[in-house]
């Protein structure tokens, strides 16, 4: 009996030490999943914080191209009108001169050669005018304001131009207001 009980105890110290090796492998496992765990919880905030630093360049980004739009659009015709302060200027100075002189003839020669001037910056900056008499009606570059059966002109031509069309490198900025005949 004592040799079944040896053996009994035996088998019971192997199933005993298979079962602590098997729980050691466990808390092994368990403990390599923990630090492996960590490791992806440091990761998470890492990530969480670059994208947190990521979000805040990216709004003050877009504030600092707000504020710089704001200033383009303040600012863009400053150009233009430093350019035509000079045409002001110098109808200032053909209407003080013709106040002064009384010379009608004066006052236009002033007033035509500011006009040559505006022209000349309009023309700098891309502005054209559109020539519409006599041209065939286009609703993209004229806006027919009247119209009339005329025996002299084909239908959809332009009679009469009442105020000139413009266009800004290639874009029509202001249609022409027209007279169409039409039949």
């Amino acid at each position: 009996m004592t040799e079944k009980k040896d053996i009994r105890d035996e088998e019971v110290e192997r199933v005993a030490a298979e079962e602590i090796k098997e729980a050691e492998i466990e808390v092994s496992e368990m403990e390599t999943l923990q630090i492996e765990n960590e490791k992806l919880k440091a990761e998470i905030e890492n990530l969480k914080g670059d994208y947190l630093r990521k979000n805040a360049e990216f709004q003050n980004f877009k504030k600092r191209q707000e504020k710089e739009l704001e200033e383009l659009r303040k600012f863009a015709s400053e150009k233009v009108m430093v350019k035509l302060l000079d045409n002001v200027d110098n109808l200032e100075r053909a209407i003080a001169a013709s106040a002064e002189t009384k010379d009608f003839d004066s006052l236009i020669k002033g007033v035509e050669m500011t006009l040559s001037q505006m022209k000349g910056v309009m023309q700098s900056e891309g502005v054209e005018a559109i020539e519409s008499e006599g041209a065939i009606y286009d609703p993209h570059v004229h806006h027919a304001v009247m119209v009339e059966d005329s025996p002299s002109h084909e239908n959809d031509q332009i009679i009469q131009v009442f105020q000139k069309a413009y266009k800004m490198k290639d874009k029509v900025i202001r249609p022409a207001m027209v007279k169409v005949c039409k039949k």
